[in-house]
């Protein structure tokens, strides 16, 4: 019995023989998606800036005896992009899985936000991840196998908290899946945005200074706390594997509720 159920729930969720492409994994949620996919079987490939958290982060992953590689990149610009895609291929050959969740979070005031902090935050937020597509979806195409996977954020749907630039980029983000999915689900690609609800990671670690603020966020919640990278390890893991084959342009939520609270 034990042997057939590993069996049935291998057949839907094993990322045995795939390649995954990680952008922002080696910290907060990407390197609990990494780490997720890892497990599941898939060779993954880190890319993010700095060489020692990106060390870390794959020595993590070789310590549960995952096949992993990284890559330091800069996706803040498209050269920078290029490049880190020509380096993602370098260690297993081309992805079968592209997870992009890097990001950047910065929250002036509205009459505050200048072209700078807009540039910025769209180079890294919703450039890279289209031009990663861009790169990779039709070779997955073509193989007849993909997923795509973009971090969105509740700012896509609402704005609180000085939205922004990061809000609008988020909100591209959803949208980028659903053109995504478009245009290459037919050929075995899925694209879809999972999106967070406040998630205690260093990218919010401004909010997390004030601990009023935590415990208010956390009250929204159905589930009465505030949500942490772990807890998007099973849901990058289903869509990332065949028994999501179905599930595309998806802007699916892991909030605890917060989003219909």
């Amino acid at each position: 019995m034990i042997d057939r159920t590993s069996s049935y729930l291998a057949g839907l969720f094993s990322l045995e023989g795939r390649t995954a492409v990680v952008t922002g994994g080696s910290s907060g949620i990407g390197r609990a998606i990494a780490l997720a996919l890892a497990r599941a079987g898939a060779s993954v490939v880190v890319v993010a800036r700095r060489e020692r958290e990106l060390a870390d982060a794959v020595a993590d992953l070789r310590s549960h005896g995952c096949r992993a590689a990284w890559v330091g990149a800069d996706l803040g610009s498209r050269q920078g992009v290029a490049e880190a895609a020509r380096g993602a291929v370098e260690p297993f050959g081309e992805p079968d899985i592209v997870v992009s969740a890097a990001g950047i979070n910065l929250r002036p005031p509205m009459q505050e936000l200048g072209e700078e902090v807009w540039d910025a935050t769209m180079a890294v937020n919703l450039d890279a991840p289209f031009l990663l597509g861009q790169r990779f979806g039709p070779g997955m195409a073509e193989r007849g196998f993909g997923r795509l996977i973009h971090i969105a954020s509740q700012q896509a749907f609402r704005a609180f908290v000085t939205s922004g630039a990061y809000g609008v980029s988020k909100a591209g983000l959803v949208a980028l899946a659903r053109s995504q999915a478009e245009a290459w689900s037919a050929r075995g690609v899925t694209a879809n945005a999972l999106v967070p609800g406040f998630v205690l990671t260093p990218l919010n670690a401004r909010l997390q200074d004030d601990p009023a603020r935590v415990e208010e966020l956390a009250a929204r919640t159905m589930t009465g706390r505030n949500g942490v990278a772990e807890d998007f390890a099973g849901a990058a893991v289903f869509l990332s594997s065949p028994a999501s084959s179905y599930v595309t342009g998806q802007a699916i939520f892991v909030d605890g509720g917060f989003s219909v609270h």
